[in-house]
């Protein structure tokens, strides 16, 4: 039986839990797709697999689950006006992937070329739970970019971090 938790205290103190901000794609039979999500998690390395939740009614959901592929792509601080496009409702797909560059590795799902981490997967199982599909997906390729930052979502604002630094003297100017 559910504890009897307040759902807007909930919602209020999962703000609180910061998190790296991703842009979900997906390319394949049922076409282009894309989301916004800060939902992914890392579950082993043996093999390696990940978990990204997507609401069952986003726009991406379905797409995803036909496809059965999708990619992981791990946003810098410069990314935060894709990340409100793939975010957004009511935005076509094709003017949401107009805001990056996009190439693809193994599964053809769209990469971000400057993101700071891509992580091509395929579906490999889906868990339904209340208004989401937990997807486990094994991870096919992985690029990542040589400076490490990122982007964060807390407390329901954007932070940047990681900024890279030119040498390690300017860290101390």
């Amino acid at each position: 039986m559910p504890a009897n938790v307040d759902q807007q205290a909930f919602r209020e103190a999962m703000s609180r839990l910061g998190a790296a901000v991703n842009i979900i794609t997906t390319d394949g039979p049922a076409g282009r797709h894309g989301l916004t999500a800060s939902a992914v998690c890392s579950v082993t390395d043996t093999p390696p697999t990940l978990l990204v939740c997507v609401r069952r009614d986003a726009g991406a959901h379905d797409v995803l689950r036909v496809n059965g592929a999708l990619c992981v792509n791990i946003l810098a601080g410069r990314h935060q006006n894709l990340s409100d496009d793939f975010g957004r409702h009511g935005i076509a797909v094709e003017q949401r992937f107009a805001g990056g560059s996009w190439t693809q590795l193994t599964t053809g799902a769209p990469v971000l070329i400057d993101a700071v981490a891509s992580l091509d997967c395929r579906i490999a199982r889906v868990a339904e739970v209340g208004t989401h599909s937990v997807l486990f997906c094994e991870v096919a390729e992985i690029v990542t970019a040589a400076q490490p930052e990122g982007l964060i979502y807390f407390n329901r604002l954007y932070h940047h971090i990681g900024s890279p630094l030119k040498s390690p003297d300017e860290a101390y100017a």
